[in-house]
C-alpha cells in the first residue's frame, strides 16, 4: 500500500481522536474552529469553540452580535485581532455574500484573518476540494518518514514540504486524508514520545529505521528559544554506549552527543516515563535506570536546562543496531558540547 492508502486505512480502523468539530462539512463552523485553533492548543479551544457555537449557531448570528458579548467569550485566548477579524468576516460574509460561504480558494483566502492554512482546511473539509493541509503535524510526519532534513521553516522547506504534501495527498478524499495525517501527528507521530513500536509506518518510516526520530524535523528558529530543555539518553549494551554525531546547522555542528530528547517543557522523568519512552520507540526494556541531577550551561543567546539518562539495554535497539555503539575510552577520544563533555568527565 501506499503511504495515503496505508494512512487511510489507519484513520478508518484505529484513529479514536475525539474533537467537536472533526467531520463537520459546515463551512462557518469549520473556519470557527480554525481561527479558535491558531496559537492554541486543541483542549484549550475545545470549550471555545462550544462556547460559541452555543451562542451562534449560524454565520449570521455572529455577524449580528455586539462586539462586547463576542470579545468577552473570546477572553482568554489572547491575539484579539483574530477575534476582531472574526466579526469583520462574518459580517461581510452576511452583508455582502448572502450569508453563504465561498467555495473558492482565492476567494476564501482574501477574507480577512485567513491565511493559505486555513483556507485550505475550509476547501478540503467543507468541500473536499484537494487542497493539502500543511500544519506542524504534517510537518513531523512528512519529515520522520520521507526524510527530509531540510528545516521546516526555512525557505527551502517551506517549498520542499508543501509540494510532499500535495504530492502524498488522497486527491479524491482530502477531507478525509488531511484529518487522518493531522490527528496521526497528534497521536501516533508525537513529538517528544511517538509510538513508534505499535505504527503502521515504522517499515517504511526513514527516522525509524535511520535512528533519527529524535533529529527530525528540524526547525531553524528553534535557536531562538531561550530556555531549552535537553534529555540526553545514554543508551549502553555491555561495555557499548550509543553515540551520535550532530550534522544540524548549529553552534554543536560536528560535535557528538547521545540520543537526545528535546522537549518544549522541562520533563520530570520517572522510571515509568522512561520506560514507556523506551518501549514505544524502540520496542525495549531497560534493566535499569539512573537519571542524572539537572545540569545548566547559559550560552549567549540561551540556556540549556539537561539531564543525562543513562538505561543500561540487553541488546541493541534494532533501529539504533547499525549505529555509532563505543567503549568509554574511544568515547574520550571525541569532541562533545560541554554539558556531555562535563557529564562523561564524572565517569
Amino acid at each position: 500500500m501506499s503511504f495515503a492508502e496505508k494512512l487511510l486505512h489507519w484513520h478508518e480502523t484505529e484513529n479514536n481522536r475525539q474533537m467537536p468539530w472533526k467531520g463537520e462539512k459546515d463551512p462557518y463552523k469549520i473556519w470557527l474552529s480554525e481561527i479558535i485553533l491558531q496559537q492554541t492548543r486543541v483542549e484549550q479551544g475545545w470549550r471555545y469553540y462550544e462556547n460559541f457555537i452555543k451562542n451562534f449557531p449560524q454565520i449570521q448570528d455572529l455577524a449580528n452580535a455586539k462586539d462586547e458579548k463576542v470579545f468577552k467569550l473570546w477572553e482568554g485566548l489572547g491575539y484579539y485581532n483574530r477575534c476582531k477579524n472574526l466579526l469583520d468576516t462574518a459580517r461581510f460574509i452576511t452583508h455582502n455574500l448572502k450569508g453563504n460561504f465561498p467555495d473558492d480558494y482565492s476567494k476564501i483566502l482574501s477574507l480577512k484573518g485567513i491565511g493559505p492554512y486555513t483556507a485550505a482546511a475550509i476547501c478540503s473539509f467543507a468541500y473536499n476540494q484537494p487542497f493539502a493541509v500543511v500544519d506542524g503535524n504534517v510537518f513531523r510526519v512528512l519529515s520522520r518518514i520521507f526524510g527530509i532534513e531540510t528545516a521546516t521553516d526555512s525557505t527551502e522547506g517551506k517549498k520542499i514540504f508543501s509540494q510532499l504534501a500535495e504530492k502524498s495527498l488522497a486527491k479524491k478524499e482530502a477531507a478525509k486524508y488531511n484529518q487522518a495525517i493531522m490527528d496521526f501527528g497528534a497521536t501516533i507521530c508525537k513529538p517528544a514520545n511517538p509510538l513508534c513500536s505499535s505504527c503502521v509506518m515504522k517499515n517504511d518510516c526513514f527516522a525509524f529505521k535511520e535512528g533519527k526520530v529524535n533529529l527530525l524535523p528540524i526547525k531553524e528558529k528553534i535557536l531562538l528559544k531561550k530556555i531549552r530543555h535537553f534529555s540526553w539518553f545514554v543508551l549502553k549494551v555491555k561495555d557499548e554506549t550509543f553515540i551520535h554525531k550532530r550534522t544540524a546547522d548549529d553552534i554543536w555542528q560536528n560535535l557528538h552527543e547521545f540520543y537526545l530528547v528535546e522537549t518544549e517543557a522541562q520533563p520530570n522523568w520517572n522510571k515509568k516515563d522512561i520506560e514507556e519512552l523506551l518501549q514505544n520507540q524502540f520496542s525495549i526494556k531497560p534493566l535499569s535506570i539512573k537519571i542524572s541531577k539537572e545540569l545548566i550551561q547559559q550560552l549567549t543567546h540561551q540556556k540549556i536546562k539537561a539531564v543525562f539518562i543513562e538505561a543500561e539495554l540487553n541488546k541493541k535497539p534494532g533501529s539504533l543496531k547499525n549505529q555509532t555503539w563505543l567503549k568509554l575510552e574511544q568515547i574520550r577520544e571525541l569532541a562533545f558540547p560541554k554539558l556531555v563533555k562535563d557529564f562523561i568527565g564524572m565517569k
